[in-house]
Parts: structure tokens; C-alpha cells; sequence
């Protein structure tokens, strides 16, 4: 499951509205209702964009919980495995 920390984010970096946050990414206020409230994940795109608007990274905002199940169809453990085994190697 993807956790987003966009709200907290928002706030601490220069205590941005919704509205505002997303003029500055090019985006509508809609959309950073949704990703604050895990209705809807952002491109990879919208993420950087997000992160260098409030000056952090986007792991800052964005993390996976390996913990928990990704998808109903059965390859979350083999997602988490293998990032469990990609952190190991480095």
C-alpha cells in the first residue's frame, strides 16, 4: 500500500492550501484532495513536481508498506520479497 505524508507535507513546507499547492504543480485542487485522502495515486511526474514544489523528496512524501498487501492476486509477498532482497544486496 502506497502511505502519503502529502498533507503534513503541504503544511510544514510553507503551509500551502490544496489550491495553491496545485497551481504550483499544474494540477487541480480535486486531485490534491484525492492523493491527501488515498483516493488516487500520482504519476511519477505529478510526484517529483509535488516534491519540488515543497522543497523535499519524494520519499519524503511517498512510501510503500511492504508490509501490507499491495494487490488482491496474491504477488504482494513476491513484491516484498524482492525488495526486501534488493536492500540487502546493496
Amino acid at each position: 500500500m502506497l502511505v502519503n505524508k502529502l498533507k503534513v507535507a503541504r503544511v510544514i513546507n510553507g503551509d500551502l492550501t490544496q489550491q495553491q499547492l496545485a497551481e504550483l504543480v499544474s494540477c487541480s485542487r480535486q486531485t490534491i484532495h484525492s492523493i491527501e485522502s488515498s483516493k488516487f495515486i500520482p504519476s511519477v511526474e505529478l510526484s517529483l513536481r509535488i516534491a519540488a514544489a515543497l522543497g523535499v523528496t519524494v520519499e519524503d512524501i511517498f512510501s510503500l508498506n511492504v508490509g501490507s498487501n499491495i494487490s488482491s492476486e496474491g504477488e504482494p509477498q513476491q513484491i516484498a520479497s524482492g525488495l526486501k532482497k534488493a536492500q540487502t544486496k546493496k
